[in-house]
């Protein structure tokens, strides 16, 4: 049976059709095969590019940056000595309060009706003192006296009644009576005075004899030997014992009795705890007290402890953006660490308060340069081959490796100056990385 042209046209159509996909599908096919050598290229990461940033013209400071305690400086506990009193040591008034100041001349505390003065020395009073004592605990209080502006004459050793007149104004300083010498001293002084005022009589009336031995009539020249011998007599008698008055009345010059003074290291502090009260019976330890002023310490490592020395400049950042200028006061071994203690300058009331069993920074410069210096980041010096430092900078396309030499080094930058006949500037590019 032989097809009609119709059902020969459809064949072909078909056929066609088929080469047609087979074709598109081959295209397609193609297109997704590659070679080795075109998939490495393809998957390769692309080519490093350098990271610059530009040369800085910038002040440069290194510092020691670390949080420390508050606390008032130098704790210690006061004691009186009361083994020198007559009557039991109550404590009868001047108690003071948690917070309160101790200040040399003024009395911390009254004892039996008397006060207990404060001074700042490191010799405890260990012993009554009065016109006749000799010592170094003598020339400790002297030296105070004198510092204090009570003239105790010649700052030695000695207790003498130029430093028995310095206690007295001392007591009247701090609104009290002085002392009174004992009863034997002042027994001793009125037996002098009596025995002085009989020689004057003495001697008065040696005097009337022998002007009346002269007066009488009677010729030639007159033997008046014994007249005057009983006036010079007289004469020698009475000095001698104005010369015993006065030792008298040296001796019996305002003491210092060992209960009514304590010495403390440093003057002013602050109370810290008080341990007696009113009506109660001194036993030991009176109180404590640290030093009146607030100071900050921080720990910090023996490498950086080699930066820092006593009377370094600081600074304190209270948290409300109040910076408050201080110094470094001590810094002292604790440990295997050291302890800086860093005292503030002045403080407001506000900035006290803030202070106040806080946790506050502390920032201590440690070196600057001299103005502003050319720097660039760390993160772009090298190391040569000769071991020194260099850059590398980006010129018009190219790279040049610049030799430098290193300054100081702070927050990440690092000052540098070019060697030799190579050029460095502000706002060439150098390379950090890539």
């Amino acid at each position: 049976m032989t097809a009609s042209p119709k059902s020969r046209r459809r064949v072909l159509v078909g056929v066609s059709t088929v080469a047609a996909l087979s074709l598109g599908v081959g295209v397609a096919a193609g297109s997704r095969i590659t070679s080795p050598e075109d998939a490495a290229a393809k998957t390769a990461p692309p080519k490093a590019s350098q990271i610059t940033v530009p040369v800085e013209k910038k002040a440069l400071a290194s510092k020691v940056v670390a949080r420390g305690d508050t606390s008032f400086d130098g704790a210690v506990n006061i004691r009186v000595e009361t083994s020198g009193l007559t009557t039991p040591a109550v404590v009868t008034g001047k108690v003071p309060t948690v917070g309160s100041t101790l200040k040399e001349g003024k009395a911390l505390l009254e004892i039996a009706g008397r006060p207990v003065i404060g001074l700042a020395g490191v010799l405890p009073m260990y012993r009554s003192l009065a016109p006749g004592s000799k010592g170094p605990d003598v020339l400790q209080l002297e030296q105070t006296l004198d510092r204090l502006g009570f003239d105790p004459g010649t700052v030695d050793s000695k207790y003498d009644s130029n430093t028995a007149h310095a206690v007295e104004e001392l007591y009247q300083a701090a609104g009290y009576d002085a002392p009174e010498p004992g009863e034997q001293l002042t027994e001793a002084v009125d037996r002098a005075k009596k025995n002085v005022d009989q020689l004057k009589n003495a001697l008065r009336q040696a005097e009337r004899a022998l002007k009346q031995a002269k007066a009488a009539p009677g010729p030639g020249k007159k033997d008046l030997s014994v007249e005057q011998g009983a006036v010079n007599d007289a004469k020698t008698a009475l000095d001698d014992a104005e010369d015993a008055l006065a030792d008298a009345r040296a001796k019996a010059g305002t003491p210092l009795p060992v209960s009514e003074v304590v010495f403390v290291k440093t003057l002013p502090r602050r109370v810290d705890d008080v341990k007696v009260e009113r009506g109660g019976t001194v036993n030991g330890v009176v109180m404590s007290a640290s030093g009146a002023s607030l100071v900050v310490t921080i720990k910090v490592d023996a490498q950086t402890k080699e930066l820092l020395k006593a009377g370094m400049t600081a600074s304190l950042d209270l948290g409300d953006g109040t910076i408050v200028p201080a110094t470094i006061r001590r810094i002292s071994k604790n440990a295997d660490q050291y302890d800086v203690v860093v005292a503030p300058k002045s403080l407001t009331p506000h900035a006290l308060e803030l202070l106040r069993d806080a946790n506050v920074r502390v920032t201590i410069p440690v070196k600057s340069t001299n103005g502003k210096v050319l720097a660039v980041p760390v993160a772009a010096l090298s190391a040569g081959p000769d071991g020194g430092s260099r850059v590398e900078v980006q010129r018009d396309g190219k790279t040049d490796l610049v030799p430098v030499k290193v300054g100081l080094s702070a927050d990440g930058y690092a000052e540098v100056s070019p060697i030799g006949d190579t050029k460095l500037s502000e706002g060439d590019q150098v390379v950090v990385g890539k």
